[in-house]
């Protein structure tokens, strides 16, 4: 640990130095405008992107895509606009106030099925991050011996009362982890606890004054919680799923349609903001510092750049290095909008009772995720394409998802709605 901590402080320092590095790559994305879109037919219809976010960890790269100028590299102008609440960021992509989104994968996914809110065609253009969420639990329940799955379990059996977890949004990512995660723990989270949807930036408030018991949700408000010594981490959503898909670049079909070219420079300002990100420990700083201030996620460096670096505590004492935490690009195995991924979650959406019947899985990930968009995108960014649109993973329970019977697959769960 001593290496990683000068290595951790070197690169500290080499953050007064990488803001010159940032300028200068910000000085040349705006030489090399001309170059990326010829002004017929490809440029942008649309030159100012509002793109809506949530104050996370994970926003970062539409965040530094427009604070290093990788947008105007190709013709347009990225705004970046702070939403409270993610049924704010949903409303907001329906009606077009926004046109796109950092956005919750399953939101997206709600939205198209009808599932979550109004029912409206939706597309996926990115994959904006891997892994990086985490479910804490209560100080008050560590205390009592849960600090981790079947712990908790233990204490439900005999400690009985009714138990409250947080998620942010019914179909997102946070409550499909923390549903798999309890599940797979022997709790049933629609029968044995209280589930209730919390913003992101209130978890650590709510937490504090004993609203719920344990909430799951993204960087950095997870690591927050320990640096408050409210909770502790019962285990991080990579050690779920390694690489799981987590934060998207979604807007309306609607809005590509009408916009092919701005979804093609959107897509592709932020994929090089991706690849920035991942490329060195100093950059990584100099976004922490950036998404930081209060126009972004409103907290201390401290908090958002040790898990950025994979430096992990437990608030238990246990400090580790974490080789897969939260990744932006990871030579394009990141940003690439699998099939595989967003059939997952519909999966997930069937098994909890969200979808009443099963959809036509690979026909409905088709529609919304648009591997043709990205494609396009990933080539203007000179990103790396992976040649397949699906991928095989195994969750920590053991169980294989490869996107060959999702039905099945969704049927498959000993515990479901």
């Amino acid at each position: 640990m001593s290496t990683n901590k000068s290595q951790f402080n070197l690169n500290r320092r080499a953050v007064i130095k990488a803001g010159g590095t940032v300028a200068a790559a910000t000085a040349l994305s705006g030489l090399a405008t001309q170059g990326v879109w010829a002004a017929g037919s490809d440029k942008p219809e649309k030159e100012e992107v509002k793109v809506g976010f949530i104050p996370l960890t994970d926003c970062a790269s539409v965040v530094m895509a427009s604070v290093l100028g990788f947008d105007k590299k190709y013709g347009i102008k990225i705004v970046p606009t702070k939403e409270s609440s993610w049924a704010s960021v949903r409303d907001k992509l329906v009606n077009g106030e926004l046109d796109a989104a950092h956005v919750l994968y399953g939101l997206i996914y709600g939205v198209h099925l009808g599932v979550s809110g109004p029912k409206k065609d939706m597309a996926i253009l990115m994959t904006l991050n891997h892994n990086g969420q985490a479910i804490t639990l209560s100080k008050k329940l560590a205390d009592k011996g849960a600090v981790d799955g079947p712990s908790l379990a233990k204490l439900m059996q005999t400690d009985k009362r009714e138990y409250t977890f947080a998620q942010t949004f019914p179909t997102g990512t946070h409550a499909m982890w923390l549903y798999y995660w309890l599940a797979a723990n022997g709790i049933d989270p629609m029968k044995d606890a209280k589930v209730i949807t919390v913003p992101p930036p209130q978890m650590v408030a709510n937490m504090r004054v004993g609203n719920m018991d344990g909430y799951c949700v993204g960087e950095p408000w997870g690591h927050r919680a320990i640096a408050d010594g409210i909770g502790i981490t019962a285990m991080t959503t990579q050690d779920i799923w390694k690489d799981h898909p987590e934060k998207v670049l979604g807007t309306s079909d609607e809005w590509v349609k009408k916009y092919p070219n701005t979804a093609r420079a959107l897509t592709a300002a932020v994929l090089e903001a991706s690849k920035w990100i991942d490329a060195s420990l100093s950059n990584k700083n100099k976004m922490a510092e950036t998404i930081a201030d209060k126009s972004y996620v409103n907290t201390s460096v401290d908090v958002i750049n040790q898990r950025i670096l994979g430096r992990y505590q437990n608030g238990l004492g246990k400090t580790w290095d974490d080789p897969n935490y939260m990744k932006f690009y990871n030579d394009g195995l990141v940003n690439f909008p699998y099939l595989s991924d967003a059939m997952w979650f519909m999966t997930q959406h069937k098994r909890w009772g969200l979808l009443k019947g099963d959809p036509d899985y690979l026909a409905v990930a088709k529609q919304v995720n648009r591997i043709d968009i990205y494609k396009d995108a990933a080539t203007m960014a000179k990103a790396s394409v992976p040649k397949d649109a699906m991928r095989t993973a195994k969750l920590f329970d053991g169980t294989v998802w490869d996107a060959k019977n999702p039905k099945a697959y969704a049927a498959g769960f000993k515990i479901k709605a």
